[in-house]
């Protein structure tokens, strides 16, 4: 173990378009009538055919923009130029939004699809009656461009390679001869106005899409592209060995100039991720690839001019199928900031790790006083929430909301996630850069004056305010990392204030926030369970041995779990002010693993590990919950938290594995 690694244990060593250009729907051209009554959290819902499955989907990403792109190699979600900008396709929340797709003409169903080995290049493999074909598609990342003028997005430090602002798919057929069709119905600001097509040339090799108010598109092909409403399309039958690409360029940079530049930007693209996966630090484990996959979907989410992380690619896939419970997670929640940092230091990704302690030093430096539980990517304070009435909503569950009216809640998480952010960068490099310090004393005396006030809690209920244990339980961290920090800072007299206060807090909490059994509630003066709780041994609240800590985890192990995953709390018991069921949060299931392991549950934290880890996606990827039943992804796709939460759970296991190893007898000639 480094010092590195020592000095996070200390922390959290187990955390955590019509002339107007408008578009107007033909009749019939809504998705199909869908199941009205939201489905019991015991039955599995199906969809009505028309959308596939949300962990279906794959994700790209160019760490500027991304996509995801349906088993039927249709582009069905894209924000340009950044990931929360309105969308270009969105077909994902409706079939009349918009795609874009490149396969064989008269099939849908792929043979194989996978990413390239240690990228996120994805490849599908097609197989008709006549051939076989592999199409290739990438966010391209390309050598740094702005060589003459700096960057107008970028704060944080270049590196070599940046966005060329591509999506770029490459189609070969292997065997016998394939017909090949190109569709792209681009359909801006979420759908709402439609695409005029242009030639720019005098061949067929080049159309643009325009929209008054949007990007410009640039299509350019090897194929003949013709136009077709507000639809471009090429077609043609490829023979063995033949290759084509199509690009979609969405900057004034262009796109490749023919197929051998566009096979080279794809080999490139696959280069960078697989030399930035190479930099990490993975334990030689059969789970090994879930840590892989995890630390590309957060690379992926990140947004590199500024070192943000968002907490999903998408808004409004459905918590509870058919339901009301879609949200906008486009954007960067500070509570997050805690988990990633201790996943991607603990991963070795310390630049990325830096990246967004930058970004989240720079939204607090301005306000010190007045810190949001979530910020733009950008760093923007106004997210003001909104309806898009017009699309259906994935499967028809709507509404279909963009912005995130949480972001003025009143959530006291938010201090001690900031604080323990600080004190794991702090250690990390074992100093106190000045510059935090009066940043360290804002929060912590913010977290000082209101502790003792109810809010919302972890999980942004829009229910009335309430003391809820777990905010008070952070509020305790914020004034614990102030503590360290201000002893770091060699300031004994303002470590001996802010101690006592943490004291009072702890107190507090065990006199109020336990039942009598001896478990943490959820809110104080109640005896509901929450699985925010099972953060208590994480945080290090109390330690794992303390019969406290062990009460809770049980409970929750036991009472607060649906055919053995968790749920974030029972809604017939929280007043979080929506109607419906809910599916269990996979973060929670993670973090009950991590707590397992930490009371000594260690063969029941690898068994959860094991089932959940089945859980995923094909290509490794995980949404914010899932069916208990069915196993069905729900929720925004692909979620930060959840890999975030899933690098602590399997290093825990993992860890444990090693402890165990390390006591016992182990045969120089095999594997213990």
């Amino acid at each position: 173990m480094t010092d590195t690694d020592a000095a996070l244990d200390v922390s959290l060593d187990a955390v955590t378009t019509s002339a107007d250009g408008e578009v107007h729907r033909l009749e019939g051209a809504t998705v199909a009538d869908g199941i009205d009554a939201v489905a019991p959290l015991h039955e599995v819902h199906h969809t009505n055919g028309n959308f596939p499955g949300i962990g279906d989907y794959a994700f790209l990403s160019d760490c500027e923009a991304n996509c995801l792109i349906a088993p039927s190699g249709a582009v069905e979600w894209m924000c340009v130029p950044r990931p929360d900008s309105p969308s270009v396709f969105t077909a994902l929340l409706d079939r009349a939004g918009g795609s874009f797709r490149v396969a064989p003409f008269g099939v849908a169903v792929p043979a194989a699809r996978r990413y390239l080995p240690g990228t996120l290049v994805l490849e599908t493999t097609w197989q008709t009656p006549t051939g076989w074909l592999v199409v290739r598609d990438a966010l391209i990342m390309a050598e740094w461009h702005n060589t003459d003028e700096r960057s107008k997005t970028h704060r944080r430090s270049p590196t070599d390679y940046d966005a060329a602002h591509v999506l770029l798919r490459t189609i070969k057929c292997v065997y016998g001869n394939v017909d090949l069709q190109m569709t792209c119905e681009p359909v801006f600001d979420y759908a709402r106005k439609g695409a005029k097509w242009t030639y720019p040339r005098k061949d067929y090799s080049e159309v643009v899409a325009t929209a008054k108010g949007q990007p410009t598109l640039r299509l350019t092909s090897s194929l003949r592209i013709g136009l077709e409403g507000r639809t471009a399309l090429a077609r043609t039958k490829m023979q063995r060995d033949e290759v084509h690409y199509v690009s979609l360029a969405f900057s004034d940079l262009p796109g490749p100039a023919d197929t051998a530049e566009a096979e080279d930007w794809m080999w490139r693209t696959g280069e960078y991720w697989r030399q930035w996966l190479s930099q990490g630090t993975f334990p030689d484990h059969p789970w090994r690839a879930y840590l892989q996959s995890s630390a590309l979907a957060l690379k992926g989410l990140s947004y590199a001019p500024t070192g943000a992380l968002l907490a999903a690619a998408t808004t409004s896939l459905p918590e509870t199928p058919g339901g009301e419970r879609n949200w906008d997670y486009r954007y960067t929640w500070i509570r997050d900031s805690t988990f990633a940092l201790w996943g991607l230091y603990t991963l070795g990704f310390d630049r990325e790790a830096n990246d967004f302690f930058y970004f989240i030093h720079d939204v607090c430096r301005d306000n010190p006083n007045d810190l949001q539980i979530m910020y733009g990517v950008g760093g923007e304070r106004h997210l003001e929430e909104g309806t898009l009435d017009h699309l259906t909503g994935y499967d028809d569950a709507r509404p279909v909301r963009i912005g995130n009216g949480a972001y003025n809640q009143q959530q006291h998480d938010v201090w001690g996630a900031l604080l323990d952010s600080i004190y794991l960068h702090t250690r990390s490099r074992e100093q106190m850069p000045e510059e935090l310090w009066p940043i360290v004393i804002a929060q912590v005396e913010q977290a000082a004056a209101h502790w003792r006030a109810p809010d919302r809690g972890i999980w942004e209920v829009w229910g009335e305010p309430r003391h809820f244990t777990a905010s008070k339980i952070m509020c305790w961290v914020a004034l614990d990392r102030g503590v360290r920090l201000a002893t770091l800072h060699d300031s004994p007299e303002i470590a001996a204030k802010w101690q006592k206060i943490a004291d009072e807090i702890h107190a507090d909490i065990l006199a109020n926030g336990v039942d009598d059994r001896g478990a943490l509630v959820q809110r104080y003066g109640d005896t509901a369970l929450d699985a925010s709780l099972l953060l208590a041994p994480l945080v290090r609240f109390l330690p794992p041995d303390d019969p406290r800590i062990r009460a809770t985890v049980l409970a929750i192990a036991d009472e607060l779990t649906h055919d053995g995953l968790v749920l974030r709390y029972r809604v017939e018991e929280t007043d979080d002010g929506l109607a419906g069921e809910e599916g269990t949060f996979t973060i929670c299931s993670f973090w009950l693993v991590s707590a397992l392991v930490e009371i000594g549950e260690e063969e029941r934290a690898h068994s959860l590990c094991e089932r959940l880890l089945s859980h995923a996606s094909t290509l490794g990827l995980y949404a914010e919950e899932l069916d208990p039943v069915s196993g069905r992804h729900l929720g925004n796709f692909p979620q930060a938290f959840t890999h975030l939460a899933l690098i602590n759970a399997v290093t825990h296991v993992i860890r444990a594995e090693e402890r165990r190893r390390s006591h016992g007898f182990a045969p120089a000639n095999r594997q213990a």
